[in-house]
C-alpha cells in the first residue's frame, strides 16, 4: 500500500486556481479510477476533479470554500499503486510563482524594495499572485479594495491586477467606491408577502461582468432587417434529410455564424480587443455563442477557429456545445478565447435587442425572430407585394474603437450574405 497525493489539476492556459465548491467523497470512502472526488469552480465555469488514482481517500487537505493553485495537492489517497511510481500523463505540473524582481531606475540605481501591504483590514479575498502585485506595484490597500473584481464572487483576478496597472501607469484610474456586492444605490423596499431570492454563484458573476462592460466599453447599437427567405427554404428542405444522417437538428444558428464569421474577414477591425491604449487585432476568428440554461443564467461557450468550418461542421459544434453547456459539463477552455459573440434573442420569440459585449471583446450581435411579412419586391414586370421571412441584425459595439461606419457596415455585410445566400448549396 502507498500514499499518492490528490493534485488540484490544470483546467485551462489562464486558469491558475480554483475554489473548492464541495467534496464529493469523505475520509474513509472508496475511489475508483476517473471517478469524480469534488466540485471546484474557476473564473469561467464550475466542474468536477476526477482521481487518477483508484483507492480509499485517506485525508482532505483543503476545504470547502478554499482557493487553491494548480499543482497543489488537496488531498491524500491510500493505493495499491507503487510509492515513486510517476503519475499518469494528466497529472498537471505544479504552477511555480515567479518570485518579485527589483526593476532598475533609470539613474542606474535600484528602485526601493516594494512597500509591504497590510491585509489584515481586508474586507475581500485576495490570491497570492494578487497581493503579489499589489506589493510590486506598491498598490496600498484602500486602492486595492476599489478594484473592480472579475472573479468568483466578485474575486480580483491576475487580469484585473494587470488590466488595472496598465490604465494606473497611463493616468486613466477611474476613482470608486470600494465594491460591495453591488449594493444598489436606493435600498430596495421589502413588504411582508415579498420573496427574497439569493443570488448564485453564477448570477453574481454575470452581475459583475455586465456593470463592468457597460462602464468599461461606451455602447453603441446599430439595426439591420435581412430577407432570410431563402435560408428559411433551404433549411426546410434540408433539416430532415439532416436529421436522419446525424442524428441532430439543423438550426438556423450555425448558418447565422457562418456570416458572421465572412463578414469578419471582410472588416478584420471588428475581430479586435482593447489592451489599455493598444488595439490586438486578433488572428483567429473565434465565436461565441450565448447559450441559457435551465437555471436561467447565461453562458458563452466558443466555437474555436470558426472560419475552418463548413455548414454541417458549424452545426455540430453549435448543437455539441449547447448541449453540453446546458448539462454543465464544458470544460474551462470551451468558455475562453472569444473574439466575437452572437446572441439568439429570436428563440425567445424577439425581434431584436441590445446585447452587452462581452470583454475584452468589441461587438456582439443579437439575432431576432425570422417572422414572415409582407414586402415589395422587384420583378422582370415591376415591383409586387410579396410574402418574405425577415429578421433584425442588433449589432452592438464599443465606440472607443469601433465608429459608426465600421459597426453599421459590418452588421450590413452580415445581411448581405444571409440574403445572398446559396439556396443550391448542398449539407
Amino acid at each position: 500500500m502507498a500514499q499518492v497525493e490528490l493534485i488540484m489539476p490544470k483546467m485551462g492556459e489562464s486558469i491558475m486556481e480554483a475554489t473548492i465548491l464541495k467534496w464529493l467523497k469523505k475520509p474513509g470512502d472508496k475511489i475508483e479510477q476517473d471517478e469524480s472526488v469534488l466540485e471546484v469552480a474557476t473564473d469561467k465555469v464550475d466542474t468536477e476533479v476526477p482521481s487518477i488514482y483508484a483507492g480509499v481517500l485517506k485525508e482532505l487537505l483543503a476545504k470547502e470554500g478554499e482557493v487553491v493553485k494548480v499543482g497543489k495537492a488537496i488531498a491524500i489517497i491510500t493505493t495499491d499503486v507503487a510509492a515513486g511510481t510517476p503519475a499518469a500523463s494528466s497529472t498537471p505540473t505544479p504552477a511555480v510563482a515567479s518570485a518579485p524582481v527589483v526593476a532598475a531606475a533609470s539613474n542606474g540605481h535600484a528602485t526601493p524594495a516594494p512597500q509591504a501591504v497590510d491585509f489584515k483590514n481586508s474586507t475581500r479575498f485576495y490570491s497570492p499572485l494578487v497581493k503579489n502585485i499589489a506589493k510590486e506595484e506598491q498598490i496600498a490597500l484602500a486602492e486595492l479594495e476599489s478594484i473592480s473584481g472579475t472573479g468568483a464572487e466578485g474575486r480580483v483576478t491576475k487580469k484585473d491586477m494587470l488590466d488595472y496597472v496598465q490604465q494606473r501607469k497611463l493616468g486613466q484610474t477611474i476613482a470608486s467606491t470600494p465594491r460591495t456586492s453591488s449594493a444598489p444605490l436606493v435600498p430596495a423596499s421589502i413588504s411582508g408577502g415579498d420573496e427574497i431570492i439569493q443570488m448564485d454563484r453564477m448570477r453574481k458573476m454575470i452581475a459583475e461582468r455586465m456593470v463592468d462592460s457597460k462602464r468599461i466599453s461606451p455602447h453603441v447599437t446599430s439595426f439591420v432587417e435581412a430577407d432570410v427567405t431563402n435560408i428559411v427554404f433551404w433549411r426546410n428542405k434540408w433539416k430532415n434529410d439532416y436529421q436522419k444522417r446525424e442524428g441532430d437538428s439543423l438550426t438556423f444558428t450555425p448558418i447565422f455564424i457562418e456570416a458572421v464569421m465572412m463578414a469578419i474577414k471582410d472588416f478584420p477591425m471588428i475581430n479586435v480587443q482593447v489592451d489599455g491604449d493598444r488595439i490586438i487585432k486578433k488572428k483567429d476568428i473565434n465565436i461565441g455563442m450565448a447559450v441559457a440554461l435551465p437555471t436561467g443564467n447565461l453562458i458563452v461557450p466558443v466555437i474555436k477557429n470558426a472560419d475552418q468550418y463548413n455548414i454541417s461542421g458549424l452545426a455540430k459544434a453549435v448543437n455539441d456545445l449547447a448541449k453540453r453547456a446546458r448539462e454543465n459539463k464544458l470544460k474551462p477552455d470551451e468558455l475562453a478565447g472569444g473574439t466575437f459573440t452572437v446572441s439568439n434573442v429570436g428563440s425567445f420569440g424577439n425581434v431584436m435587442g441590445t446585447p452587452i459585449i462581452m470583454q475584452p471583446q468589441v461587438a456582439i450581435l443579437a439575432l431576432g425572430a425570422v417572422q414572415k411579412k409582407p414586402a415589395v419586391v422587384e420583378t422582370p414586370y415591376g415591383d409586387a407585394i410579396a410574402i418574405r421571412h425577415k429578421m433584425f441584425l442588433s449589432h452592438s459595439y464599443d465606440h472607443r474603437v469601433v465608429d459608426g461606419a465600421l459597426g453599421g457596415s459590418f452588421v450590413r455585410r452580415v445581411a448581405d450574405y444571409l440574403e445572398k445566400f446559396d439556396i443550391n448549396k448542398s449539407i
